[in-house]
Formats: C-alpha cells, structure tokens, sequence
C-alpha cells in the first residue's frame, strides 16, 4: 500500500510549506514585538528569540523528514556540525574578504576605520536565522528533493533559480542582482550540500558571508543597510559595486564565489556525489534512467 508522502511532489510541497511558513514567522515575529520590549531588555529578547527559532526551524525540518520520510534527517547528523559550521563560516568570511579585498584594488570600495565598539547583535542575529532558515528550504527541501526527482544538475538550477527570485522583492533588487544571487549563492551553496552531503557546511557559510558583508564590513546585504566594524561605501559603474543591492550584485562576487562554486563542485564529482539525471517521483518507482 502506498503512503500518501511516498510522492516526492506531494513531500516538497508539504516541507517547502512548513519551513517558509516557520521561517517567515521567525523573521516576522521579533520586528512586530520588539518595538514593545523596554530598551534595556531588547538585547536579551533579541538573542532570545534567534536561539529558539534557530532551534524551532531544526526541529519542524527534522520532525517532518521523519514523519513523511520515516528515517532520520542525515544531513542534520549532530556529529557533523562542528567542523562543517566552522568551515563553511571560514570559507563565507573568506569569500566576502575576498570580494572587499578585489573591489579595493580597483578602488571601487573604500573600507573606513575600525570600530571596535559597534554592537554586531543585529548582523550576528540576521546572519544565524537566514543561514539556517534559507538553507533548510533552498538546499534542505528544493535542492535535495529535486534532486532525488530528477538528478543534480535540474536540481541546481532549479534551487539557485528559485533562490535568485526569492530576493527580487528586496531593496534595490533587480533582474541582475537575482542572476547574481542564484549564480554566485545558490550554486554555490547547492554543491555545498551536494560534496558533503549535510545541510551545516551551507549554513555556514551562508553565515559567514552575510555576518561578513554585515557585521564586519558594513556593506549593504540583499538591499539592506547594517552597521560594522567597518564602514564600507562603493563608489563606480553599478556592475562593480552592485548598485543600491549591495556587493552581492557585483560582477565580482559573481566571479569569485563561481571560481569557489567549481572547485568544491570538482570535490564533489571527486566524491561520486554528481547524480545522473532521472525521473523519480515515488518511492517506489523503478530505478532512475542513466543520464
């Protein structure tokens, strides 16, 4: 007898439903209660609510993938998180420095003085929630069931695709800005997943790059102002700078995270993690066709 979650459409509906719905409310959630927080308790509230919704969306995308998918979510494995956490937060940072560093030579970005006082609560609590939020739905649920569907190259393009779009509703957001995002983040942290198989190394450095491009250089992330430690303005053509979007829009970050992207790719073809293009809607259809 066939379970009605025995359909991977059906699967990704229903999860890609749940996590959005959770992480909206995540997001949402601490902008409309915070104005009514006494100010000298608005740090402790802010902190609070990011740890228990980082937890909450873990466990609603761990729940669930045991429910519909009776078995225990891998790629969430406890073990594995410390070393691919740091990783991916080392290699994001690394990446936006990257960026900042190019943009600098060309003179186009213009890094001001340190400052060692600013509060980095607002761009530490950004950073946790969209890495873990945006990851367990574009690679955790888009990516990985595409992919069981209908192999990784349909499932790249479609969550990078899909990711790209997703921002087109930000400040300063453009059809070129959405481009930038899928190619440069979206690929990237797809074959992030696809080498390691586990959704920490993605949700590292989705967090590395938006807490570097946020708390570190003050740049504009997606559309949206922050304060660092260091305050970066761009001037020159919108190609290199990004325009009202910030950096990520930037050719450049395009370059550089597409270098990153076919490296890690290259580890994972190393792997065998590559899967060949199939049609695979049920969990008991026949075995995929080779590509």
């Amino acid at each position: 007898m066939h379970n009605f979650f025995d359909n991977r459409v059906v699967r990704f509906l229903v999860l890609f439903v749940l996590t959005l719905v959770a992480y909206a409310g995540a997001e949402i959630y601490p902008a409309l209660v915070l104005p009514r927080i006494a100010v000298e308790q608005r740090e402790a509230f802010a902190i609070g609510t990011t740890v228990v919704s980082a937890a909450a969306l873990l466990l609603i995308y761990g729940l669930f993938v045991r429910v519909m998918e009776h078995r225990r979510p891998g790629e969430l494995k406890a073990s594995r998180a410390p070393a691919n956490l740091i990783a991916g937060a080392a290699i994001g940072i690394g990446l936006f420095s990257s960026v900042i560093a190019a943009l600098s030579l060309m003179g186009v970005a213009h890094v001001g003085a340190f400052n060692a006082h600013q509060n980095l609560l607002y761009a530490a609590n950004m950073a946790v929630l969209s890495g873990i939020g945006e990851e367990l739905i574009f690679r955790g649920v888009v990516y990985r069931i595409f992919e069981e569907m209908f192999g990784s190259l349909t499932a790249l393009f479609v969550s990078a695709a899909f990711f790209g779009l997703t921002h087109l509703d930000n400040h300063g957001a453009t059809l070129t800005s959405a481009a930038a995002i899928a190619l440069e983040a979206g690929v990237l942290l797809g074959v992030c997943y696809m080498a390691v198989r586990n959704l920490w190394l993605p949700i590292g450095l989705h967090f590395g790059w938006n807490f570097a491009e946020s708390g570190i250089f003050g740049s504009i992330v997606s559309g949206n102002a922050f304060k660092g430690m260091f305050a970066t303005t761009m001037t020159g053509p919108e190609l290199l700078t990004g325009g009202a979007f910030g950096p990520e829009a930037s050719v450049v970050a395009v370059a550089i995270c597409g270098t990153a992207a076919l490296v890690i790719l290259s580890v994972a073809l190393r792997r065998g993690e590559w899967k060949a293009l199939r049609l695979t809607i049920n969990d008991r259809a026949s075995a995929p066709a080779a590509a």
